[in-house]
């Protein structure tokens, strides 16, 4: 995902050393929308650690998505800071901070550009990379069965000859460039919306066994995606109220236990 940040970064330091446990940690992060009289998320303390698959669910309007934009600096906090490895990222090159994403937003955007163009963003491709992603989030069948591939233009606006892909194939494509980039953090904010559960869940699987020792964060209403995440925050009017492993939470019999219930239909 290009950011398209625009914010002046003369005089911010350069990322710090990773190291072999980068983190992330969120120190009593509040934030409001401008105009609003309610907090979006309220005094969040969260540590992120390198390697970890975290899944973060909850009912709508519960604060997902606006945590996911605080993480990305999409948005400031109102209150609190947020720091990687001890230094406070807004003391950061947005653009260094930035390049450690890889993100689909629900709302994600794709160019009237190849499908190739989409999944690589850059001057040059990776064929074979381009091919791996586009397997991995389920589309690359729909792709080969093209006259010309990954060359197909995606809609009509620059090329008569393009195809005017589904919503779903769209978000798949949308999750290949995610891949493709090679970050070492995956963020994934409800990117399968459009999508039946089955097909969601699929999706989520390849992408745990590929993010290897990446940091993936997972944002759904969905809950496909959690059995195998190493650790599950659960959100609720804008704050944290469960914490824990998909086993301990189940346990607790609280919302997760709610949420999941409803839905474990579909993933049996």
């Amino acid at each position: 995902m290009n950011f398209g940040d625009t914010t002046d970064d003369s005089g911010k330091r350069p990322l710090p050393d990773l190291g072999t446990d980068c983190q992330i940690e969120f120190n009593h992060v509040s934030y409001r929308y401008p105009g609003s009289d309610r907090w979006a998320l309220n005094d969040i303390n969260l540590t992120i650690h390198k390697g970890e698959r975290l899944a973060i669910v909850g009912p709508n309007g519960s604060g997902k998505t606006t945590l996911v934009k605080l993480l990305v600096k999409l948005i400031q906090p109102t209150s609190g800071t947020i720091q990687i490895n001890g230094v406070n990222i807004d003391d950061i090159s947005v653009a260094d901070y930035q390049a450690l994403f890889s993100v689909v937003f629900q709302d994600f955007s794709l160019s009237s550009f190849s499908v190739n163009d989409n999944v690589s963003s850059a001057p040059t491709l990776n064929a074979a990379r381009a091919k791996r992603s586009l397997k991995l989030a389920g589309v690359w069948e729909k792709i080969a069965s093209l006259p010309h591939q990954g060359e197909t233009a995606i809609g009509t606006q620059l090329d008569a000859n393009g195809v005017q892909f589904s919503g779903g194939e769209l978000q798949k494509i949308a999750i290949a460039r995610a891949w493709y980039k090679d970050a070492p953090i995956i963020v994934l904010d409800e990117p399968t919306a459009a999508l039946d559960p089955i097909s969601e869940a699929e999706i989520y699987a390849h992408f745990n066994e590929l993010v290897a020792n990446k940091t993936a964060v997972y944002i759904s209403h969905r809950m496909s995606s959690t059995r195998f995440s190493s650790r599950i925050l659960v959100l609720n009017h804008s704050a944290i109220v469960e914490s824990g492993t998909h086993a301990t939470l189940m346990a607790q019999h609280g919302l997760y236990y709610d949420l999941f219930s409803q839905q474990a239909k579909y993933y049996r």
